[in-house]
């Protein structure tokens, strides 16, 4: 048989096969309709993959639903962005270090534009090799830990680091309470507490143009779960410090407060976000009034007009009036963000065209970095050279029995992350 012979009982076999198509299909009267149906689909270059980097098994799921609360909630709000559509892919870690690594490499090969998450920061660091291997930008949520971004260009996050609540917890002291003399109290050989009262420390020091010595009356410590706190307490009040700065839990800082205030201790307490849980006040009871911390995010103080449209999406969507968690707002703001930085990367490569020689970098990292006084639901968003939020700090008081807002402190983004 002749090469042409077999070429063309092909193209009527083909031909045949076709028709046959076409006759069956329900609906398809034309090969343009029957194309429409059948052969198209989405082009890739419509579709914009975000992951999903979260334990949605194991240990950490349930702290995780938060933030995976807020990035879905901003997805359906948004699930487009410049004409194309957001697909969210998940990837569960399973709580796990060696599973994460592997959900890691699954969003690499699957080259989604921008992770979000993990919950979690040894999870988010082990997954943070890998992303930076492929030179995709992640963006964690609720992680405080500074080795999640130091040394990792391609990992940002929108949670503020723990050590960044000392730094405001000593502007409120000094700018806003016109203060200069403090006492640490902390628990011994606690990470936690030594960064965030070292951090409080050095800030008030420098603003009051002084050594730390000077500013810092009394610096004591106790052990792990010390239940008779009376020696530390006497050395705070024979200090005559008329702030205390104290970084522990919700429960530890009420009974602490508790004591302190049966052995005189007049002092304003000051402490951190752990202290925003209902024990605070159920175990400090009256001996907490008026005691301040700080936090990164309160509902009810409208930070911003994104706040407003975060708060009336959340209640809309979980029919729900309690206080959402604040992880939900941060995973709405991580979402949000992604999206902003994608449609700056469009602008930037647009520039390019225009201006070839004026644009130093197209990577979609480079322009996320450039992030400044980006409005989020949990405040104004600008990273700092770790990739590190720059943002508002909000202090909390408890007042007849209930936490209430007291002010809220806005940093320059031209500031360090110390300042």
């Amino acid at each position: 048989m002749s090469r042409n012979m077999f070429t063309i009982k092909k193209l009527i076999t083909l031909a045949v096969c076709l028709a046959f198509v076409l006759v069956t299909v329900s609906g398809c009267s034309t090969y343009a309709s029957f194309a429409e149906e059948f052969l198209s689909e989405e082009k890739e270059e419509d579709i914009v993959r975000i992951g999903v980097f979260e334990p949605l098994s194991g240990s950490d799921e349930e702290a995780a639903r938060f933030e995976i609360m807020g990035i879905e909630l901003a997805h359906k709000l948004h699930p487009t962005v410049l004409g194309k559509r957001v697909e969210l892919v998940y990837a569960d870690n399973k709580s796990e270090i060696t599973v994460a690594e592997t959900a890691a490499q699954m969003l690499v090969e699957k080259e989604v534009d921008v992770v979000l998450g993990s919950y979690g920061n040894a999870l988010s660091m082990a997954g943070g090799q890998f992303f930076h291997k492929a030179r995709i930008p992640a963006i964690a949520i609720t992680c405080t830990n500074p080795l999640v971004t130091k040394g990792n260009p391609y990992y940002f996050r929108i949670s503020i680091v723990d050590s960044f609540q000392g730094v405001m917890a000593a502007k409120y002291v000094y700018n806003e309470l016109g203060f200069s003399k403090a006492a640490v109290l902390k628990q011994a050989n606690d990470d936690y507490g030594a960064a965030l009262s070292q951090e409080f420390s050095d800030k008030l020091a420098s603003l009051a143009q002084a050594e730390v010595e000077d500013v810092i009356l009394a610096t004591v410590e106790y052990k792990k779960d010390t239940e008779d706190y009376e020696k530390q307490l006497l050395r705070i009040k024979a200090s005559g410090a008329e702030v205390v700065y104290l970084p522990c839990s919700a429960k530890e800082g009420a009974e602490i407060i508790k004591q302190a205030r049966k052995h005189g201790v007049d002092a304003l307490f000051i402490g951190t976000d752990l202290w925003y849980d209902e024990s605070f006040i159920e175990t400090g009871g009256r001996a907490v009034e008026g005691a301040v911390f700080t936090t990164f995010f309160d509902a009810e103080s409208s930070v911003t007009e994104r706040t407003e449209e975060f708060l009336a999406a959340y209640r809309a969507e979980y029919r729900e009036e309690n206080t959402p968690h604040s992880a939900v707002a941060l995973g709405f703001d991580a979402y949000l963000l992604a999206l902003d930085a994608i449609e700056r990367h469009v602008d930037m490569q647009k520039m390019a065209e225009r201006d070839p020689e004026g644009v130093k970098s197209l990577m979609l990292r480079d322009v996320l970095a450039r992030t400044r006084e980006y409005v989020g639901a949990t405040g104004s968003i600008s990273f700092d050279e770790n990739g590190d939020p720059i943002k508002s700090v909000v202090m909390i008081t408890v007042e007849n029995g209930d936490f209430k807002h007291k002010i809220t402190i806005h940093p320059e983004w031209e500031e360090s992350e110390s300042s």
